[in-house]
């Protein structure tokens, strides 16, 4: 009876652990999520200035009778060796619009349009300055609870340099996404 007990308890945890999507799975990239700012009634804006090189994501929050979209406002932290300046940080913003329509388990394209929900990045680094391109991959929604959702997100970040439009760089972005309000 008591190990009856013990195999029931392993299988419970593991059915929770692989259903929940919280172990990595194999091809993740290894960044670590900083930020998981989930925005409801908003309205997702990109700036930029190439003055400054810079370009900012930002939600503008909207009146709730308005019917604003969810707007999921991210980055990840790489440092893909022990070496000192290789580090670097993607910032990823997307609109979700009415997050009631998203069905789980169900990929979603994710970038410019006609892609099913808009996507934009960019990309923080000891290097050349780069303007965003494009953003291409998927979103797949795994929870949404009251206050978090994850997902999983398999994406390529395109990017070229401020100053030299023949010089290009790609970032590959999979692995888990959450998002808190």
């Amino acid at each position: 009876m008591k190990r009856l007990s013990t195999v029931f308890r392993s299988t419970a945890f593991f059915l929770t652990v692989s259903g929940c999507d919280i172990l990595p799975q194999k091809g993740d990239t290894e960044g670590e999520q900083q930020q998981a700012q989930w925005l409801t009634n908003a309205r997702l804006v990109v700036d930029t200035d190439p003055q400054l090189t810079i370009v900012r994501h930002r939600a503008l929050p909207l009146d709730t009778t308005l019917g604003g979209h969810h707007v999921l406002l991210t980055r990840f932290e790489f440092n893909p060796s022990t070496a000192m300046g290789d580090e670097y940080a993607l910032h990823v913003a997307l609109d979700l619009g009415d997050i009631r329509q998203v069905r789980r388990a169900t990929p979603y394209t994710i970038g410019s349009p006609p892609a099913q929900l808009p996507a934009f990045a960019t990309v923080t680094c000891l290097c050349r300055p780069l303007r965003p391109d494009s953003l291409r991959g998927t979103f797949t929604l795994s929870h949404r609870g009251i206050g978090q959702l994850y997902g999983r997100i398999d994406a390529t970040l395109f990017f070229t340099a401020w100053d030299d439009t023949s010089r290009h760089a790609a970032y590959r972005l999979r692995q888990r996404i959450d998002g808190m309000r």
